[in-house]
């Protein structure tokens, strides 16, 4: 007699883990790869792509090396109270009991129900999480930062940085003992990612002024592509996070998607209001935002508390990227895809309301017996300004965190290696980098390299580089 597998595994919750996981790879690739060649000048369609592939590699074999333990490991004991539950023991998960064991994450042992898959399954799903971080971050360096620093920094941000958030919201830490909740990464991925991708973008320095003046995106319809990718994806990034396949679960993805479709709506009006125009790039600003925003909040929320969180989310970040950030010290730093507005504020707010419109009555696990239900008590329904206060306690500390560890970090790696390209290469584009253009002869090989018969022209052209031939009809 034979046992297709082992008395915990769920082949149901099992099969939708793996399958959320694949929903949220997709994302990033091609997603996001897709979105951020199209949405970038042509010259940076390329390098802004493969940053997205790099991160995704790196970080998974980070994640397997120390990048898991530290964020879902037994804690470090660095002394009493929150000294001990700051990040985890890093260690590979490279065995076969991490492979076919049962799921565990030891400091949240009893206060969950037991995971019904195996380790390989959490190992994987909270890869893509991990992965797509960094990813997001990158929104805000595009179009100047040096690749060779972007491989170096990748893996060393993923393990001190975002590992270290992750513990300390989801792997059972300090903020998560102290009652903050975070449903998928409002804070840990999206807070973070827009923070930590402002600071980056200031310490780098900004791109070129031609760059700053003119970067029309490239190709709307691929960038259109890539968010659509986004989207639907995003069923996986909260569908995924009550780990097992129950009723929870179907309401995240209802309520991701409704406050993704009125923060949308949302910015559409916006623009049309203020700027007297409907924009694609208004649009899928307004969709991500929508996703963002939604993510920490995503099964803790009724239907109404998710439409009104939508427009909050629609409303709030087109306010601080359209109107305070121009008119503020925010407006200096050249943050090339406003990842602080769309991803920074859109998680902040996310994660507050929770405290605001958490829903006791969305139970995320049913207790037993005498156990009582897992589930949020927010202002609105009687729970006080408790819950308000440890989400703003934990968005605090995320905040604080990652902007000095991304500081600092890129300080050091600035001493070795320069973080962003010359100016000479900066004209160039992908080119000086990759030394592959996606249309060989348009997006900025030098002449030389093409047909070194025909002189250079150096007059100028759509993508900022002067390095191509004559248009036609040109003498």
């Amino acid at each position: 007699m034979y046992l297709a597998h082992p008395s915990y595994l769920s082949p149901g919750d099992t099969a939708w883990q793996i399958t959320a996981a694949t929903l949220v790879g997709l994302q990033s690739v091609p997603g996001l790869a897709i979105l951020y060649g199209g949405v970038v000048k042509k010259k940076w369609a390329l390098n802004s792509a493969m940053m997205v592939f790099y991160a995704f590699s790196a970080v998974l074999i980070t994640w397997m090396l120390v990048g898991f333990s530290i964020a879902f490991g037994s804690p470090v004991h660095l002394g009493p109270g929150i000294l001990s539950g700051l990040f985890g023991w890093p260690q590979p998960v490279m065995s076969a009991l991490d492979s076919i064991g049962q799921a565990n994450i030891p400091l949240l042992n009893g206060g969950m129900p037991s995971f019904a898959f195996p380790q390989s399954a959490l190992i994987y799903f909270q890869f893509v999480f991990a992965a797509i971080t960094p990813i997001l971050l990158a929104g805000g360096v595009l179009g100047r930062m040096n690749f060779k620093a972007w491989m170096v920094f990748v893996p060393i941000w993923s393990a001190l940085v975002y590992s270290v958030g992750a513990f300390m919201l989801w792997g059972g830490g300090w903020l998560a003992q102290l009652g903050a909740v975070d449903y998928s990464g409002g804070y840990v991925i999206h807070v973070a990612a827009g923070v930590s991708g402002f600071v980056a973008a200031a310490v780098i320095g900004p791109r070129l002024y031609a760059d700053r003046a003119d970067f029309p995106p490239n190709n709307l319809i691929m960038a259109m592509a890539g968010a659509g990718l986004l989207w639907l994806g995003w069923n996986g990034f909260n569908g995924g996070d009550p780990y097992f396949a129950n009723q929870d679960m179907a309401a995240a993805v209802i309520n991701t998607n409704l406050a993704t479709a009125a923060a949308l709506l949302t910015w559409l009006f916006m623009d049309m209001a203020f700027l007297d125009r409907a924009s694609m790039v208004g649009a899928i600003n307004g969709m991500i935002c929508g996703l963002v925003a939604i993510t920490p909040a995503a099964g803790f929320l009724n239907g109404w508390g998710a439409l009104l969180l939508g427009v909050a989310a629609g409303m709030i970040p087109w306010i601080t990227m359209n109107k305070i950030g121009p008119k503020t010290w925010l407006g200096k730093v050249d943050d090339t895809l406003g990842v602080l507005h769309t991803h920074a504020v859109a998680g902040a707010v996310g994660g507050l309301l929770v405290g605001i419109l958490g829903d006791p009555r969305m139970v995320l696990y049913y207790g037993a017996g005498k156990t009582p239900d897992i589930s949020v008590d927010g202002l609105l329904y009687g729970g006080g300004f408790t819950q308000l206060w440890h989400q703003g306690v934990a968005l605090a500390v995320i905040v604080g965190y990652n902007a000095i560890m991304t500081y600092g970090i890129l300080k050091v790696l600035g001493i070795f290696i320069p973080l962003r390209m010359s100016d000479a290469d900066l004209e160039i584009g992908d080119y000086a980098t990759h030394k592959e253009d996606p249309i060989p002869g348009v997006m900025g090989a030098p002449i030389e390299n093409l047909a070194p018969n025909k002189p250079a022209w150096d007059g100028p052209d759509a993508i900022g580089a002067a390095t191509h031939y004559p248009p036609a009809g040109t003498d």
